[in-house]
C-alpha cells in the first residue's frame, strides 16, 4: 500500500523542496520509483519481502549503501546542488563530486575536464564559447538531408578560469548531433531522462569546496573522484600528485575527517599516492575499474592476482560496474555472483560498485553496458524491477558496501527494507 501524499513525496516534486537550513533535519524521501519497480519485479520472496507492508510504510532512513552518483542525476543535472540536494532527500548516505580543475587550477565538480558542451550552456555564451578547444561546428548535410557530418564541439574546465567557470548553468549530459546552431546543440537529453529540472534558474553549478560546504550541511559523507585530466601534465606547472593532494588538501582545510571520505581514481597512481602520503584518506580510497568487454579492443576484467597485488600495495576498496560482479544462474533466469566478485573477497577487498538507475528500459531485454554479461537474464525477464534482483544478489550474496545510482531512492528503499 502506498503511503498518503501528503507523507509520500514524489521524486520529480524534489525539485521545488527549499534550500535547506544549517539546522535542519532531512526527512527522507524515497518517492514512487522504488514502489513501482518492486511492483513490476517478478513474483517470488524477494518481491513478496519488499512488498510487505514493514517495508512500504517506512519511515526511511539516511544508509551509506545508497551513493548519489553525480547527485541524483537520472532527472537533474548532474553535479549540481540541485542535484546533490535531491540526492540527500533521497536518503543517500554518500554522494559523489568528480573533480577537475579550471585554467587557474581551482577544483570544480565535473564528470570529465572535457564534457563542458554536453553538461552545461557554455555554447550559447558567446564569449566563453570562443575560448573552447573545439569551438561549435555544425553537423553538414547532403542534398537530400542525410547527415554528412555530426555537429561537434569540445569544451574543457581549463579553457576558463574559475570565475568563467561560474557563470555556467547545468543541463542533462546530451547534445543533438543534427543541431546547426549552439542552441540546437543543447538537446539530445535520454528518453528516459527529463529536461524539467534544468531550466534557467537551476543547474547550479559547484566547485569542490563548496560541494564540501554543501555536503557537511547535508549531513552525507563525501566520495570525490580525481579525473583524469584532458590536458597534458603537469599542466602550468601543476603536476598529477600536486592534484592529487590538492583534493585532499580541501577536505583537511575544511575539518573533514578523513572517516567521511572516500577518495576515487581509475588510475591506480592516485590511489596508491594517498596510501603512502595520505594515509588517514588512502585507508579507504576506492580504486574504480572500467572493465568493458564491448570495448575496442575489450578491457578485461582484472584477474585474483591482479587483484592480490593491489591489496599488497594497500588498496582496501575495489569499484568495478556491476556487469562485473554479477553471472546469470544456469537457467538463465537470475543473478548469481561472478567469479571476479569472488576472487575479490577471496584475496580481502571491499566493493562498491556502479551505476544503477543509469540503463534506461531494461524490459526491452538490453541493459547496455552495466548489464552486459547478463543480458540473457533481462531478455528472460523483460521487465523493470529485474533491477532489484540484481541490486538483492549484488547485496545480500556479492556483499557490496555500496552502489552508485542515478536516482537514490531506489536504494534507499531497497536498503532500509534489508536492513543493509
Amino acid at each position: 500500500m502506498l503511503k498518503p501524499i501528503a507523507t509520500l513525496a514524489l521524486g520529480s516534486l524534489c525539485a521545488a523542496l527549499p534550500v535547506l537550513s544549517q539546522a535542519e533535519v532531512i526527512n527522507v524521501q524515497v518517492g514512487v520509483r522504488p514502489y513501482f519497480l518492486v511492483d513490476d519485479m517478478s513474483p517470488g520472496p524477494l518481491k513478496k519481502r519488499l512488498s510487505s507492508l514493514s517495508c512500504q510504510e517506512g519511515p526511511f532512513h539516511k544508509t551509506d549503501f545508497s551513493i548519489g552518483h553525480r547527485g541524483a542525476a537520472l532527472q537533474f543535472p548532474e553535479h549540481t546542488r540541485e542535484s546533490y540536494e535531491a540526492a540527500a532527500r533521497m536518503g543517500a548516505g554518500i554522494v559523489e563530486c568528480d573533480v577537475t580543475f579550471t585554467k587557474d587550477k581551482e577544483l570544480v565538480c565535473r564528470h570529465a575536464q572535457n564534457d563542458l558542451h554536453t553538461t552545461t550552456n557554455i555554447l550559447t555564451l558567446p564569449e566563453l564559447a570562443a575560448k573552447c578547444t573545439t569551438p561549435f561546428q555544425p553537423a553538414t548535410f547532403d542534398a537530400s538531408g542525410n547527415l554528412l557530418a555530426p555537429a561537434k564541439a569540445e569544451c574543457r574546465t581549463s579553457d576558463i578560469t574559475l570565475a568563467e567557470f561560474k557563470q555556467l548553468r547545468g543541463k542533462m549530459d546530451a547534445f543533438n548531433p543534427r543541431a546547426k546552431t549552439p542552441e540546437e546543440y543543447q538537446g539530445g537529453t535520454a528518453s528516459f531522462r527529463t529536461d524539467l529540472f534544468a531550466g534557467p534558474s537551476s543547474g547550479t553549478l559547484m566547485t569542490h569546496k563548496e560541494s564540501i560546504a554543501l555536503f557537511k550541511r547535508l549531513g552525507v559523507k563525501m566520495t570525490p573522484e580525481l579525473k583524469s585530466p584532458s590536458v597534458a601534465m603537469p599542466f602550468d606547472g601543476f603536476s598529477q600528485e600536486q592534484y592529487a593532494q590538492k583534493m585532499i588538501d580541501e577536505y583537511k582545510e575544511a575539518g573533514v575527517p578523513a572517516s567521511q571520505v572516500f577518495a576515487q581514481s581509475f588510475n591506480l597512481g592516485d590511489v596508491l599516492y594517498w596510501v603512502q602520503n595520505e594515509p588517514a584518506f588512502g585507508a579507504q580510497a576506492v580504486y574504480l575499474d572500467d572493465a568493458d568487454l564491448t570495448a575496442n579492443p575489450p578491457i578485461p576484467v582484472p584477474t585474483q592476482a591482479e587483484m592480490q597485488s593491489w591489496v599488497d600495495q594497500g588498496v582496501k576498496i575495489w569499484a568495478p560496474p556491476t556487469w562485473v560482479l554479477l553471472a546469470p544462474n544456469k537457467a538463465g533466469t537470475g543473478f548469481v555472483p561472478s567469479k571476479a566478485a569472488k576472487a575479490a573477497k577471496a584475496v580481502g577487498l571491499d566493493l562498491i560498485t556502479w551505476t544503477l538507475e543509469r540503463s534506461g528500459i531494461l524490459a526491452d531485454g538490453s541493459g547496455g553496458f552495466y548489464y552486459q554479461s547478463v543480458e540473457n537474464v533481462l531478455a528472460n525477464k523483460k521487465n523493470e524491477g529485474v533491477a532489484l534482483e540484481a541490486l538483492d544478489v549484488l547485496g545480500r550474496q556479492v556483499g557490496i558496501r555500496g552502489i552508485f545510482s542515478d536516482w537514490p531512492g531506489t536504494v534507499t528503499y531497497y536498503a532500509n527494507c534489508m536492513g543493509l
